[in-house]
């Protein structure tokens, strides 16, 4: 059993934390860099995360958007990939539930079954299948994306099938602490803050640049923002999910300082997408708005929203109408970025050849459009830049059907928590604003992006970990009241006496 965590006993369970910090301490004068800053504060705050995985479940929300940046947010440290500040917290807080709910609190299912042979288990299975091709990614690929390093299975494995689902983990985690919190609401300050970290990067970015708009809307600078760690699609992705969410909080929240905070911020995302300039997250916004004005069926609200909507249109620079009008007229290859002869359509012919079971994760790499077109018309690319084209390659047709299923799932379990009365008003909005997001996201995969989890989609997968919390919090409530209606009255179980 683990000691208590509360009043005086908790001071020699924090005894070995504290000897632990000094040790690291000692570490990090040795190592005099700022790799060292990273460790102390990791583990000192793997320190409170032991008294409350919930302290954790915080700290995550703030900085899991962040860590899709390979430049704002430290990917290693003392040359060890995979150590870093967020797979510690991750490892810490983990650890932490995992050590509660032993000691107590019991190991509750917060995820169904959906959850794992829907999606994971596709995933974890065309990782296994793509362990055998890497030897198969031409030579003129890698050196193209100098990030494609695989020295043997288990490494790409890790990286392409295991890192990505440490989105997984995080909306477990936040599921678990939703579900074990008397108002899981207020988990969306710490989100309303992240969103508004996340939304101030490009406005700052670009101001700081100096560069004219025309010349970031361009189609040769879309890796203008790169510098930050996400690309300006990814970005953009990211704050329309954000955006969705603001939104549709802030149409159900109750009392004028929620309101007002996240009308503002919704604002400071709204700013955020429209410098990304990615007409893939045009398109997702414009999905949102459409649902926002559909689910109200309101005169007052269509009003105040086409007021709302001609003024953006009206203040939005020239760049922005510049950026949306891209390839206008000059056929549908040039609107796809060439993405339709130089990647979908050479891609054809490895689709249908493994159309039922795919042919691992990342198998555009080891395509024969990649290995025989490189150089020859082909986009040396490691991504299809089609979520579904991506999908029928890496796990066939049964695999993105098992996708799909998952995400219609996610989207009826949030519509049914956006209408029950007994939920939060403020949360109802978060989860209707989340199945809007999904929508959105579903609808600007065509041209980008993964059905596989993305740092994009940090704040989606934020809204999918609540939403099996409250119904992980509904379960143990109804598990609580049928113990309690079996149990004898007392007077009863006083008659009776020891057994």
């Amino acid at each position: 059993m683990l000691p208590a965590l509360n009043g005086r006993r908790t001071i020699p369970a924090i005894i070995p934390v504290i000897v632990l910090l000094g040790v690291a301490w000692g570490v990090a004068l040795a190592a005099g860099d700022l790799t060292a800053f990273y460790l102390c504060v990791s583990l000192l705050a793997s320190a409170f995360v032991l008294i409350d995985f919930r302290v954790g479940v915080i700290a995550l929300i703030l900085l899991m958007p962040l860590s899709g940046s390979s430049t704002l947010f430290p990917h290693s440290m003392f040359g060890i990939t995979g150590l870093n500040p967020l797979n510690l917290l991750l490892v810490a807080t983990f650890g932490s539930w995992l050590l509660h709910a032993l000691a107590g609190d019991g190991l509750r299912r917060v995820l169904p079954h959906p959850f794992v042979w829907l999606y994971i288990a596709p995933i974890l299975a065309a990782g296994i299948v793509g362990t055998h091709h890497i030897h198969e990614i031409p030579p003129a690929l890698m050196v193209v994306n100098e990030g494609i390093d695989f020295p043997n299975g288990a490494a790409y494995f890790q990286e392409m099938a295991l890192k990505p689902l440490l989105l997984v983990v995080f909306a477990f985690l936040v599921g678990a602490a939703a579900a074990k919190s008397a108002r899981p609401a207020r988990f969306l300050i710490p989100a309303v803050v992240s969103m508004c970290v996340m939304a101030l990067l490009v406005p700052l970015y670009v101001a700081h640049s100096g560069l004219d708009l025309h010349e970031i809307a361009g189609s040769d600078a879309r890796m203008f923002l790169s510098a930050l760690g996400l690309h300006a699609n990814d970005l953009g992705r990211l704050y329309a999910i954000s955006f969705s969410l603001l939104l549709f909080a802030w149409s159900e929240a109750q009392g004028m300082r929620w309101r007002w905070t996240l009308l503002a911020a919704a604002a400071l995302t709204m700013v955020g997408l429209v410098l990304t300039f990615s007409r893939g997250a045009f398109v997702a916004l414009g999905v949102v708005v459409i649902l926002y004005l559909v689910s109200r069926r309101s005169v007052r609200t269509l009003f105040f929203a086409t007021l709302a909507i001609v003024a953006v249109l009206a203040l939005a620079p020239e760049a922005v109408y510049q950026r949306a009008a891209t390839g206008h007229g000059a056929g549908l290859d040039a609107i796809t970025a060439g993405r339709l002869n130089g990647l979908w359509i050479p891609l054809m012919p490895d689709a249908r050849k493994h159309l039922v079971f795919g042919n691992g994760i990342g198998s555009v790499m080891w395509s024969q459009a990649m290995r025989q077109g490189v150089g020859h018309g082909v986009l040396p690319v490691t991504h299809p830049h089609n979520a579904y084209l991506q999908a029928v390659l890496d796990m066939g047709v049964v695999g993105l059907v098992l996708l799909c299923a998952y995400f219609l799932h996610v989207w009826r379990r949030l519509r049914a928590l956006a209408r029950d009365p007994q939920v939060e008003p403020v949360l109802r909005g978060f989860f209707q604003g989340a199945a809007a997001a999904l929508v959105g996201m579903l609808v600007s995969d065509i041209t980008d992006s993964s059905l596989a989890p993305r740092p994009e989609q940090a704040f989606l997968w934020l809204a999918i970990g609540m939403m099996y919390g409250e119904y992980a919090r509904r379960r143990a409530a109804a598990a609580a009241s049928r113990a309690v209606r079996a149990r004898p009255p007392p007077q009863f179980a006083a008659a009776r006496g020891p057994a």
